[in-house]
Formats: structure tokens, sequence, C-alpha cells
């Protein structure tokens, strides 16, 4: 999205360049579309005939949820997928999730960013090996816990970006004259030892993209 485009829908801030009043945010929100993308097309790379993806939602963090149910409809139908919306903010509600998921026969699965989803990454990684679901992730504490893969922005870049906030604020900078940073840095991790226990093999071209892979 261009900094000169009107007010975003999600009404964060007026221009990613000057945010106004409204709160500065960092700006996945302004390239959502580009990483959700990036996703699906990491996860149809490793399972070429999957066709039918699940994406999970939290309804409890709108913004996030908002974004995914924007962005991901269009770039899936780019490469061809069709997605079907999950929502969970419980880890009950995850369940019943992947209850939903099964019965309908999804083929994957894309876990949308966020923080309640990553505090239960180890039942989302269970769940995933149980019933040899692939997913991708938005972190690479989800691979590290035993998911499959993941993609998103780097987390030392993103808490260097806010300690430089923090920095220009504690000089007496209004946060609301501050440009909205946007994650430069983004991170492509893989668990193999996840992808054998699923009956994949990675193939070297995958491989050689990521930044970590985990064996």
């Amino acid at each position: 999205m261009s900094s000169a485009s009107a007010k975003t829908r999600s009404s964060l801030v007026w221009s990613p360049a000057l945010p106004g009043r409204a709160a500065t945010r960092r700006a996945s929100i302004f390239f959502g579309h580009e990483v959700a993308t990036k996703r699906l097309g990491l996860l149809h790379e490793l399972v070429p005939k999957a066709v039918r993806i699940a994406v999970l939602v939290n309804p409890a963090n709108a913004p996030s949820a908002e974004a995914a149910l924007r962005a991901i409809p269009d770039a899936a139908r780019a490469i061809g997928l069709q997605t079907q919306f999950l929502k969970a903010s419980t880890s009950e509600e995850i369940e019943a999730a992947f209850a939903t998921l099964l019965r309908d026969r999804a083929d994957a699965l894309f876990v949308a960013g966020d923080g309640f989803f990553v505090s239960r990454r180890v039942q989302l990684a269970t769940l995933t090996a149980r019933h040899a679901i692939p997913a991708i992730y938005s972190v690479r504490e989800y691979v590290e816990a035993g998911g499959l893969m993941s993609y998103g922005a780097d987390d030392l870049e993103r808490f260097r970006q806010a300690g430089i906030y923090t920095g220009q604020i504690l000089k007496g900078a209004k946060p609301a004259d501050l440009p909205v940073m946007q994650s430069t840095k983004f991170e492509f991790v893989i668990n193999l030892v996840t992808a054998r226990a699923l009956g994949f093999e990675v193939p070297n071209s995958i491989q050689l993209l990521a930044d970590q892979v985990i064996e």
C-alpha cells in the first residue's frame, strides 16, 4: 500500500509517513497481502497437491483476523487454492477448529499471526502432527515447538525497531508524529524432522530458501 494512500481500512493510521493522532503500529498491515502470498506460496511449494487450505484466525484479535480475511482469499485464488476460515480464541475452540478441519478434509493449515496462537504453539504442533496436517505459521517459535514451517518478520529486527521507537520517544518525539516502521527482514524456518514425520521430503530448492533448517 502506498504511503500516499488514504486512511487504511483498519483505521490505525492515516499515512505510514505521518500517522497523525492515530496509533503508530508496526506496518505488517500495509503489506499483509504480500506476506500472505509468500506464506501460501511456500506451503503450496512443499505440498503441491494441497488445494483446500484451512485458515485459523483469532476473532478476539480483530486487527489480525480482519487483515487475514482481507489478504488471504485473494492471495490463495492467485495460485489456485481454496480457503476455509476457522475461528478460535480458546484452547477448546482450537480443538473444535481441528475437528471441523478434519471433517471438511482440508489439505493444509495456515495459522494467522496472533499472540494467543503463539502461546498455544505446542497444542497446535501436537494437533497437526497427530492428524498429519501440514501447516505454516507466522513466527519461528512454532517450528521450534515442532511445527512444520514459518515465514514472518524477524523477531530481533522487530525488537530493534521497537528500541528505536522507544529511544525517539524518550528523547521527546511524539508517537503520533513518528512514521510507521515496516519490517524489512523476514525469515523462513522449516523443521525437517516434522516434515519427515508427516511424510514429506523437503526439496533442496526449499531448503536453500530457508534461513534456518531444524534437523
